[in-house]
C-alpha cells in the first residue's frame, strides 16, 4: 500500500497564492501573492519554468507597495471641498 502523502505530492511550481486576495488600484497586482491578474489566470496553463521566472520576480515587486497613498494624515491636510 502507497503512502497516502505521495497522491498529494506534484512535481509542478506551486502556486505562490495565500489567500489574501486584495488587488493594488494601481498597480494592479494582488497585494498577498503579488502576481497580476493575467498571471494568476494563466496559472493552471502555465508551464513549470513560465512559473518560477513569475515566482522569481514576486520579491522585486514588494517595493512597489512601500510608498504609503497618505492615509489619515493626507486626509486631515487636504480635506474634501464640499
Amino acid at each position: 500500500m502507497k503512502d497516502s502523502d505521495e497522491i498529494w505530492t506534484r512535481d509542478e511550481v506551486q502556486s505562490p497564492c495565500i489567500k489574501i486576495c486584495v488587488v493594488h488600484p494601481a498597480e494592479r497586482i494582488c497585494t498577498g501573492c503579488l502576481r497580476s491578474i493575467d498571471e494568476i489566470a494563466a496559472w493552471g496553463r502555465m508551464s513549470n519554468p513560465a512559473r518560477q521566472a513569475v515566482i522569481d520576480e514576486l520579491p522585486a515587486r514588494a517595493d512597489r507597495f512601500k510608498k504609503r497613498r497618505g492615509g489619515r494624515a493626507a486626509r486631515l491636510a487636504n480635506p474634501p471641498k464640499i
